[in-house]
Order: C-alpha cells, then structure tokens, then sequence
C-alpha cells in the first residue's frame, strides 16, 4: 500500500509528461531565425518565460536525480546568452527561442575542473546540446528532445 501511494504519483506524472510530449511532437516546426520567441521583445532581446529566471536542475531523464559537487542550474539573459553550472564546470553559450516552445542551445563551452561526478555533469550539458522543445508547468521547465522524449527538467529557483 505504501509503495503504491508512492509509484502511483510518479505514473501520473510521467503519464501528463508523456501526453505533452506526444503534443508537442504534433507541432513540427523550424527553429526561428531570430532570438525573439514570439512575445514582444526589443530588437537583439529574448522573448519566453524562460528567461530571466534562474533554473535548477530537477531531474535527468524522468526519475533520475545527479548527486553532484553543486547544484547544476542555468539562467537566460534578454540578449540570448546563458550561462550556467553543469554541477562541476561553469558554462556560457547562447540559446534561441521558435515557434511552438522550440528551443535551440548553441555554442555551449565549458571550463574543465576535476570533477567527482563527470559523466553527471556530461549528462546535464548533453541535455541542454540536445534539448528540442520546452514545457513549462507552474515551476517546472521540462526539455524534449527531437524524438519528443523527455530530456530532464529543471525547478525555478527565482
């Protein structure tokens, strides 16, 4: 009984995760050209409730949680650049925004520190290389990838 209450919120979970994947796969689109994500933005600013928050790393996959060095997290700023830890390495790039919550993460590069978790940390920058589209659910930010699998997600710490 016990085990059940505690499976039973996760299969809900996963269930939801999996109807909005198979959504967001219905929608086929082009990543945009532009960083703008379809709000109304400054020219050379970033448009998408992802932005200007600081996001935390909640979960690889959909049940795996890193036990790293720090807590792995990235952040968005208005002219397109992120910045982050992967939990062991600091990292910048830039990121663009499309149609249909399309997201695009580009020219990632990170330091290389020792690290006590590295293939924790190669999961989380691999996640943020691969990620295709996003869902925001109240606080949660959840990546899929190409294929509408589920990437990870992140909780926000703002």
């Amino acid at each position: 009984m016990v085990l059940l209450r505690m499976v039973l919120p996760r299969l809900r979970r996963i269930t939801a995760l999996s109807v909005c994947a198979l959504a967001l796969g219905a929608c086929s689109s082009q990543p945009s050209s532009t960083v703008d994500g379809g709000g109304t933005a400054a020219p050379g600013s970033v448009s998408s409730p992802v932005v200007g928050k600081r996001w935390n790393l909640l979960l690889v996959g959909t049940s795996d949680r890193l036990s790293m060095p720090n807590k792995p997290y990235f952040e968005v700023a208005r002219d397109g650049s992120v910045s982050g830890s992967d939990g062991c390495n600091q990292f910048t790039g830039s990121v663009r925004f499309g149609d249909s919550q399309r997201i695009d993460f580009s020219e990632l590069t990170a330091t290389r520190m020792a690290c006590a978790n590295p293939q924790g940390a190669q999961q989380v920058r691999d996640m943020l290389d691969n990620a295709y589209r996003y869902l925001i659910d109240h606080d949660r930010l959840v990546f899929f990838g190409p294929n509408s699998l589920v990437l990870g997600g992140f909780r926000d710490a703002s």
